[in-house]
């Protein structure tokens, strides 16, 4: 099979323009550990940054496959900000939430991973119905009976 590049600045290109073209506020969250990431980094939460892309907060906006570039403001100061696509986490509307989060390289490599050399996970709930029912079955919602429902008179 022929290698081919990543379809991530192809898929943010594409979320990018639905979120505008919808009037909405896209938001990227972007892995700012990425030695590739030119951002304010006195505004990093946990390795991450949150940037409203809009294009009323943006100047001179430039999403190609090298990745994401553009002037916006932090604290009334002009600031040039890039980053490579790899690096951008997830696009979304701030308006409702919709747009998607990227898979990272290491969760591709991790899914295509046979199951014999893939890393152990401690499992922590239960790994069955049965064993569902074992741990704490009072907790559990109880699922609705199917078929044709019924009117039970208490007196």
């Amino acid at each position: 099979m022929t290698s081919m590049t990543s379809n991530q600045p192809y898929l943010l290109r594409a979320f990018y323009e639905w979120i505008v073209d919808n009037d909405m506020t896209p938001y990227v969250v972007v892995d700012a550990t990425n030695e590739l990431v030119e951002v304010p980094q006195e505004f990093v939460k946990d390795g991450q940054i949150v940037l409203n892309v809009s294009p009323s907060a943006c100047v001179g906006f430039n999403l190609d496959v090298n990745g994401l570039s553009f002037q916006a403001r932090f604290g009334g100061q002009p600031r040039r900000l890039s980053m490579p696509c790899e690096a951008v986490i997830a696009i979304y509307a701030r308006e409702n939430g919709a747009g998607t989060v990227f898979a990272t390289e290491e969760d591709i490599a991790r899914s295509d991973a046979p199951e014999s050399e893939s890393t152990e996970v401690e499992q922590t709930g239960p790994t069955s119905l049965s064993d569902a029912d074992d741990v704490g079955a009072s907790d559990a919602p109880v699922p609705p009976k199917k078929g044709k429902p019924t009117l039970k008179v208490i007196k």
